[in-house]
C-alpha cells in the first residue's frame, strides 16, 4: 500500500498581500522553483491545528493568534507520495520577536525573515495566480482568493499534470 503523508498549508494575509514561500533551498525538493503557502508535515501525536501553528512559527517567525480551517485537499499521484493537506488561512498574527512585533503594531508591516526552505515574500493578491505554482494549488488558491470559507478537493496528479476529481 502506498504511503500517505499528512500536512498543513496556511495562507497568511495582510493588507491585500499573501506571505508566500519560493522553494529554492532544499536538495531534491519536488517543490523547487514553485511558490507555496506556509506549512509542512504533521508530526506524530500532533493535530493539524498544532502543526499549522508550529510550521508558521518555524518558517516565518509569526505567531498565529487564530486561523481559519478551510478543509482538506487530497492529493493523489502517480509519481509523488499521496497527501492529505489541511488548508488554513489567517490574517490574525503577530511576530514572535518583540522588536519586530512592536514595529508591526506601529506600521502594519512585517519584513519576512530568512527561511531555510526558500525565500519568503509578500505577494499582492492580484499577482498570486501569475506565480509559478503547482496546478492543483492554483485551483484552491483561486477559491481562497474568492473568499470561499469551505474548500475541500481531491486532485489527481499524473507527473505535473493535475485533474480535479472532486471539489
Amino acid at each position: 500500500m502506498k504511503s500517505m503523508k499528512k500536512t498543513t498549508l496556511c495562507y497568511i494575509r495582510n493588507k491585500g498581500s499573501v506571505l508566500m514561500l519560493y522553494r529554492d533551498r532544499k536538495p531534491d525538493d519536488p517543490n523547487e522553483g514553485k511558490w507555496l503557502g506556509i506549512g509542512g508535515r504533521i508530526e506524530e501525536g500532533e493535530t493539524p491545528d498544532e502543526c499549522n501553528v508550529r510550521e508558521v512559527l518555524e518558517e516565518t517567525g509569526l505567531v498565529l493568534r487564530s486561523a481559519h480551517f478551510h478543509g482538506v485537499i487530497k492529493f493523489r499521484a502517480t509519481t509523488y507520495e499521496d497527501e492529505d493537506m489541511y488548508l488554513y488561512s489567517s490574517a490574525d498574527f503577530e511576530p514572535a520577536d518583540e522588536e519586530a512585533a512592536a514595529a508591526f503594531r506601529e506600521t502594519g508591516k512585517y519584513p519576512p525573515p530568512v527561511c531555510d526552505e526558500g525565500r519568503l515574500a509578500w505577494i499582492a493578491e492580484d499577482e498570486l495566480l501569475s506565480l509559478p505554482m503547482w496546478q492543483g494549488d492554483r485551483a484552491f488558491v483561486e477559491k481562497l482568493l474568492a473568499g470561499e470559507k469551505e474548500i475541500s478537493m481531491t486532485l489527481q496528479y499524473t507527473g505535473e499534470e493535475c485533474k480535479i476529481i472532486s471539489g
